[in-house]
């Protein structure tokens, strides 16, 4: 039996329509289906609020800019047990949309922002808004008192390689005081 993921909700700018002289203002907060959608896009457990406000600013005659104002409670499984470790998001989104990038040239190329893209002919508000809260969210999330045991593999009849032995100079100050213990020990000269 398979799980049917919602489709995510969508709110489309056409960039042709948005304003040139004034912001365009937005208030992007998905219902509950749209957040459970949202949640299952990113593998959280649950998205119990989220809320994408701002702008669309012109910026010369075809450039816009897109800033907004991102906060949310999301629910993501620890990255140890599993269990739901909630977490509150608040964050800056900025977003740059450009009418005729400029293609860098030549062998060397340096990074290009990554805040800048071509302008398409329509901005979905729900796609910046999942990619938003993907880069928001804790990477490796952990429930109070999850720890990462050690692991130790090998293969059948070999002895597994512990930690210790990874590291090889780590006995070499073990070594270096049983050294100094046998030079003052008793001296044999008289």
């Amino acid at each position: 039996m398979s799980q049917t993921i919602p489709e995510l909700p969508g709110l489309p700018y056409r960039t042709a329509a948005l304003a040139t002289r004034k912001p365009t203002r937005f208030d992007f907060r998905p219902d509950a289906a749209g957040r459970a959608a949202m949640a299952a896009a990113l593998g959280l457990i649950e998205l119990p609020a989220f809320r994408l406000s701002g702008e669309f600013r012109p910026v010369g005659r075809h450039d816009f800019d897109l800033v907004a104002d991102l906060t949310a409670q999301a629910v993501q499984p620890c990255s140890v047990t599993l269990a739901p470790v909630p977490c509150s998001l608040t964050g800056r989104v900025h977003r740059r949309y450009v009418a005729d990038p400029v293609e860098p040239e030549g062998d060397e190329v340096e990074m290009v922002d990554d805040e800048t893209e071509p302008l398409p002919e329509v901005i979905d508000l729900a796609e910046v808004a999942v990619e938003a809260l993907a880069l928001a969210l804790p990477l490796y999330p952990r429930a109070p008192g999850a720890e990462l045991g050690e692991a130790v593999f090998a293969a059948p009849g070999v002895a597994p390689l512990a930690e210790t032995d990874l590291k090889p100079f780590a006995g070499l100050s073990a070594l270096a005081e049983k050294l100094k213990k046998a030079d003052s020990g008793p001296s044999s000269e008289g």
